[in-house]
């Protein structure tokens, strides 16, 4: 197996991501806009394109093999990230986010998934490589979670129902309205200015815990194609980088892809299937990325070729209630006048 030496390629790798991160935050998002679809398009031909010109430093460096396995590692982390969108559509609607403040959202809720994931990633390979059983404790994880989302209905978002967002209301005041595009002000309460979070923060937090639960199905299944962590750790983070862009570009058509759970069960379930039977029969990389890439391309034609008869073209139901925005607030009052 071909492995990263040395710690020059994770210090260059880190510093390419913070320096990507910090020309989209400070020149392309210094002010908050709604992103429209050509420029998520965009963004999201510059994250792919990165993602292989990165790939093809693997395969001169690190030879073939390897440059399969990042490829393969990153369609598995690309494909599983999808189903955050299902998640960010939901919350966003939920929560009513105005459009032009849903990029800071998921630019920080990177920010947070970056770290989170990191950690997991370095715990992973340690216990593959002190453990060598911890891979039939990963691959039963998987295999049980594909059937399960292969067996569950739509997602339903149960804020009361997470202990992050209890907490906060237990002990953090929240506002009640939005404030621009901050996450903690300070407001007049009974006479005391005091600091509140505002619902941007709530919806920060519920996107961080909800993209903690994802990795522990999508980095397992990327260790089924590489225990190499550099691989895995890059791969993760260039699926991650292009979630935001991506997001943007399908956030208004996803809600078409119905059979995508279905396909990306499946996948959960082969890499799953892979991990239990290494020891006997080691199925190729190429075999790997073919059905991966078949059950992506199956499940995309079945969504297109048999839509759902009724689709419905917001998730929120009606009778949730908006949480106003006071500049969007205001510029109405102004159009009434």
């Amino acid at each position: 197996m071909i492995q990263v030496h040395g710690v020059l390629p994770w210090v260059l790798f880190n510093a390419f991501v913070l320096m990507m991160l910090a020309i989209d935050l400070g020149i392309f998002h210094r002010e908050a806009h709604e992103v429209p679809v050509r420029e998520a398009l965009g963004w999201t031909v510059i994250w792919i394109g990165l993602s292989q010109i990165f790939n093809f430093g693997v395969y001169r460096f690190m030879g073939p093999e390897a440059s399969l396995q990042f490829l393969t590692a990153y369609l598995v982390e690309y494909a599983l990230s999808v189903d955050n969108i299902f998640i960010f559509v939901l919350l966003f609607g939920y929560f009513k986010v105005p459009r032009k403040y849903q990029h800071r959202v998921l630019f920080w809720g990177i920010i947070g998934a970056i770290l989170f994931r990191g950690s997991m990633i370095a715990l992973g390979a340690a216990l593959l490589e002190r453990f060598e059983w911890v891979i039939y404790i990963f691959g039963a994880f998987l295999l049980v979670t594909g059937i399960r989302m292969a067996m569950s209905g739509d997602e339903n978002i149960e804020v009361e129902a997470n202990p992050i967002i209890r907490g906060l209301r237990k002990f953090v005041p929240i506002s009640s309205e939005y404030h621009g595009q901050k996450f903690i002000v300070r407001e007049h309460h009974a006479g005391v200015l005091r600091w509140v979070v505002t619902p941007m923060f709530v919806v920060l937090m519920m996107i961080e815990t909800t993209d903690l639960i994802f990795a522990l199905d999508s980095i397992p299944a990327v260790f089924a194609v590489t225990r190499d962590p550099f691989l895995v750790y890059t791969s993760n983070l260039f699926a991650i980088l292009g979630l935001r862009s991506l997001y943007f570009l399908l956030s208004g058509v996803i809600h078409k892809f119905h059979f995508l759970k279905v396909g990306l069960s499946v996948i959960l379930v082969f890499v799953g299937a892979k991990m239990l039977i290494h020891h006997y029969y080691e199925i190729p990389t190429l075999a790997s990325l073919g059905v991966i890439g078949g059950v992506l391309l199956v499940a995309g034609m079945a969504s297109w070729l048999f839509p759902k008869e009724a689709e419905k073209n917001s998730p929120i139901t009606p009778e949730e209630r908006p949480i106003r925005d006071p500049e969007t607030r205001r510029a109405g009052e102004k159009r009434k006048k």
